[in-house]
């Protein structure tokens, strides 16, 4: 598709976070032109990282109740992830910083972007960018877990590299941020 035309946009939810009906031409390289209609849920642009710690081999990753995967047969509800959060207007380093602190505890200076993805393309609007921090226990300055104002409950969990990599494997991670963190320390030899 060469060109792309809006005709029309309607919000059908802005509950939670915005879902749009988007109505739209889109002229083919035979220069058919289609007129198409789409729904895009717009949550936001988010952050993501892997905090490792090059000593101890480990990394720091979360767990905690998502219910989508609750309702498309994840019996517990349970992910284990990678820390993340929503931009929420703030620049992506500042973002996975403040969300490190709150959902880890741990109080990251040195990070890295190595990478940003659309994670849901054909549905979702967001764009995440994705981090690496080396970490030590010198670091820690809370117990993390999340706000309690945003009802978060967030299980820090502290795993050696290996044991993280063979959930992954085994199906115990099964979150595709986390996957592509976890693969990346791998590839570029973080934890070698």
């Amino acid at each position: 598709m060469d060109k792309i035309k809006i005709l029309s946009k309607e919000i059908l939810s802005d509950n939670w976070y915005t879902l749009n009906k988007v109505n739209f031409q889109a002229t083919q390289k035979d220069g058919t032109v289609l007129e198409l209609s789409r729904e895009a849920y717009d949550r936001g642009n988010g952050a993501t990282i892997l905090l490792y710690n090059t000593d101890t081999k480990t990394v720091v990753l979360t767990r905690q109740f998502r219910m989508p995967t609750y309702l498309n047969g994840n019996q517990s509800g349970l992910l284990i992830e990678c820390c993340a959060g929503l931009l929420d207007k703030n620049n992506p380093e500042d973002c996975i910083r403040r969300e490190t602190e709150e959902e880890t505890g741990y109080q990251v200076t040195d990070v890295k972007k190595v990478m940003e993805a659309y994670m849901s393309p054909g549905s979702v609007t967001e764009i995440l960018y994705f981090f690496v921090a080396q970490y030590n226990q010198d670091m820690k300055i809370g117990n993390g877990g999340g706000l309690d104002e945003e009802h978060e409950n967030i299980e820090v969990l502290e795993l050696p590299f290996t044991t993280a990599l063979q959930m992954m494997h085994t199906g115990e991670i099964r979150d595709a941020k986390t996957i592509m963190l976890l693969q990346y320390a791998q590839i570029n030899n973080l934890l070698a």
